[in-house]
């Protein structure tokens, strides 16, 4: 049986799938260097592209801004966008409405649901999706793994986003009709176990810049996988 306590070993991964970029910048500069990885990827392009997925989850605890960048990123490589809050039980959101931290056995329904949505939908026939997770533990993305372990042509990846404490308290207490508040950010950043070197899976963003800013960093990373690795690999 498997079990959430240890880490689950990580796919090997298989060559780049194929792309549809829809930069969505008003920065020129931006949307020229957009442009031109997107010929990239589509020179690059192999008789096995088809063959592999993509799920990418944009991770951190709240206030990274995990929504705006993921969406970004949804609309630019072409590929569904998957709101993890939406996926939280009714009791899971009244606990974090309330204040009230949620504990491990809160969440692997959450991240089940998660993950059996990716696949779903990559069954369905999509190349892939773009999913927002807190994923504040190595066990919990552990559990998204669990879907390449059994699955070699699902290349999976995490964009792990960070900022200080202040930033992310500012940002949760301006934001409206949500229900994570900022006393919820504290317990979040205790609960945190920042991705480990073990962990090649994951791209690390500062996301103390602009959002125009981190949304290309993070945009330019997963063009990067996606283009320049020949197996996909991190």
């Amino acid at each position: 049986m498997l079990s959430y306590d240890t880490p689950v070993p990580i796919a090997g991964n298989s060559a780049p799938t194929s792309i549809n970029i829809q930069p969505n910048m008003t920065n020129g500069n931006a949307q020229t260097t957009t442009s031109a990885a997107a010929a990239a990827a589509m020179a690059g392009r192999t008789a096995d592209t088809e063959k592999v997925h993509h799920i990418w989850l944009v991770t951190g605890p709240a206030g990274v801004g995990k929504s705006s960048v993921a969406a970004f990123l949804a609309k630019s490589i072409g590929m569904p966008y998957i709101e993890g809050d939406d996926f939280h039980s009714a009791a899971n959101v009244e606990k974090m409405a309330n204040g009230t931290p949620l504990t491990d056995a809160d969440r692997w329904d959450w991240l089940t649901a998660l993950r059996e949505e990716s696949l779903r939908q990559i069954r369905g026939g999509s190349s892939g999706v773009v999913l927002t997770c807190s994923a504040l533990k190595q066990k919990y993305r552990d559990v998204i793994r669990v879907a390449g372990y059994f699955d070699r042509s699902l290349l999976i990846h995490f964009i792990y986003l960070s900022a200080p404490e202040s930033l992310l308290l500012a940002r949760v207490e301006a934001r409206q009709d949500h229900y994570m508040g900022a006393n919820m950010v504290h317990s979040q950043l205790e609960a945190l176990e920042p991705p480990g070197p073990e962990e090649s899976d994951v791209v690390s963003i500062d996301v103390s810049g602009t959002l125009e800013e981190v949304q290309r960093e993070a945009l330019s990373r997963v063009l990067s996988i996606m283009t320049d690795e020949p197996n996909g690999r991190l």
